[in-house]
Parts: C-alpha cells; structure tokens; sequence
C-alpha cells in the first residue's frame, strides 16, 4: 500500500491519538474527529468514508470508526516522525515545547522512513518525546503507558508527570511555567469548590491550575 496523503495521515494521526489519550474509549465519533482536526463534521465523515474505502478504517454503525491494522501503522509512521522531529528541534536546534509542534506539523508528511531512522540514530534511538508521548519504533511498536489526568486524582495523592497533551500552544507554555512537565513530582493539595482551581505542590513551589488546564496532564 502506498504512503497516503498528507489529508490522509492527519486524520489517521487523529483517530489514533484520540484513542491513545482516553479522550475516545471505543469507536471515534465524526463529531470528535472534526474538533481534533478543527473541520466541520461534514468534511469529516467524507474523509472517515474514504478511509473506509481505502482499507485504513472500519465504521462501526452510529457508532463511529476504527483504525484497520494498516491505518493503525500508516498512523504510526507519521506519530513517529512527528515525535522525532519534535525531539530534534527540541535537542539539537533549542527550540521551546511549544514551539516544535508546530513546526513538526508541517515537517512530519516530507520525512521518510530513512530520514526518520538516521533521526532516531543522531538523537540515541530516544523513546520519549519532549511532552513525554512515546515514539514509536520503526517496526511500528509503541510503548504502552497507562495514566490518569490529573484532575481525576484525590486530594494527598503524590504523583509523576508522565505526558503531556500538546495541541495547544498557549496551554504547554502555561503548564511549563508553572514545572508541570515530564517526570515533575507533583502532590494534589486541594481542590476548590465550584470547579475553582487546584492547588497543586510542583517540586518545592505551591501553584495553583485551573481543572481544564490540569486536564491536559497525564500522571503516574
């Protein structure tokens, strides 16, 4: 099967990470494909059923899409260049968390499979990228790393950050001021009520988050 499209890879990428981030716990609905990617849910149920058409994809009857095996690994292959580019900018050319998704964006449908491996090689074959997500490997495995947000924890629970959601900008740099960042410590002091924010101990600082931004904040 040739490489899809950069249209294509978007929306496979997108399937797959809802799933792999919790936000979809069965089939992945037009209506949460179309926020992901920010399109209308029109254009998005034509795309879901022209991945169905091209083998990528499987609809579940009013429920809503399921990666095939081949989606699974052609979303993969782009999940991987995405990560490894976003390390490289990160490691080698300086650049901050919230400026290399961005970048990887655009970079992650002109990589191939060759440029990618002599990436993994220069940076140490890394398995993490700089938000913590795993990169998988050239073979098509990815770590497994199961998580809670950190909203859902109890007050007293002491944690580590595992990873990080990072689509969007403004938030990363929010969470990066306050050291909610990959493998950071962190201890749920209080919750306050009405929704308020949550005070939280990061290392030796008191700060205190907002429930929608601790939300993009995966811990073990």
């Amino acid at each position: 099967m040739e490489r899809p499209s950069p249209a294509v890879q978007d929306y496979l990428k997108a399937i797959y990470q809802l799933v792999e981030s919790g936000e979809a716990t069965g089939p992945v609905t037009t209506s949460q494909v179309a926020e992901a990617l920010a399109v209308t849910t029109a254009s998005a149920s034509n795309m879901l059923k022209r991945l169905d058409g091209l083998g990528y994809a499987t609809q579940v009857k009013r429920q809503g899409v399921e990666l095939t095996e081949a989606g699974r690994q052609a979303a993969l292959e782009v999940i991987r260049h995405h990560r490894l580019l976003e390390t490289y900018l990160a490691t080698r050319l300086g650049m901050s968390w919230d400026e290399v998704h961005r970048e990887a964006e655009v970079l992650e449908h002109h990589v191939s499979e060759a440029l990618a491996d002599r990436i993994a090689e220069v940076l140490g074959h890394p398995d993490r990228d700089p938000h913590g997500h795993p990169i998988p490997t050239s073979a098509g495995h990815v770590e497994s790393s199961p998580s809670r947000r950190l909203p859902e924890l109890p007050e007293g629970a002491r944690v580590r950050v595992a990873r990080v959601d990072d689509r969007d900008d403004e938030l990363l740099r929010f969470l990066a001021e306050r050291g909610l960042v990959p493998d950071a410590r962190v201890e749920v002091l209080a919750y306050a009520p009405f929704g308020g924010p949550i005070s939280l101990r990061v290392g030796d600082a008191t700060v205190e988050v907002p429930p929608a931004a601790a939300h993009a904040v995966h811990v073990e």
